[in-house]
């Protein structure tokens, strides 16, 4: 981690939205999912803010060695965004705490805004982070 991750850094992402991140392809297997509109999925749109966070962190950090995982996530989902428009996503780093940091998130389609709220990573080192998940999976 470098010394430019600091409170007050801004990212934007833009991500068009395909079919196959709407409500049906959420869980195939699910009849229920499958059954449900054609729009966004909340599922894909927390991790469309957790790649834009990713995104932002990733010049600072000593990558792929250091990365970050998401621990914390508070959003809202507005309105129903259709596949084929645009939603941009704008976070910014409001707080440093060692290795925990913690964004406002916000996404907008071009009509609506469609999220809002926070979300928090933490930096991790992979390899550390890979052997506690291989001495988890032993057990």
């Amino acid at each position: 981690m470098n010394d430019g991750l600091k409170v007050g850094l801004h990212y934007q992402h833009r991500f068009t939205v395909p079919a196959n991140k709407t409500v049906p392809s959420l869980y195939p297997e699910s009849a229920e999912f499958v059954e449900m509109p054609e729009v966004f999925a909340t599922g894909f749109l927390v991790g469309l803010l957790e790649w834009a966070c990713i995104l932002a962190l990733k010049p600072h950090l000593d990558w792929p060695a250091e990365q970050s995982v998401g621990t914390h996530i508070d959003v809202s989902h507005h309105a129903a965004t259709p596949p084929g428009l645009e939603v941009t996503v704008d976070v910014e780093l409001i707080g440093v705490e060692g290795r925990k940091l913690a964004f406002s998130v916000e996404a907008h389609d071009g009509i609506d805004l469609i999220s809002i709220g926070r979300h928090e990573r933490f930096i991790i080192n992979r390899e550390k982070f890979d052997a506690g998940v291989a001495s988890k999976t032993s057990k």
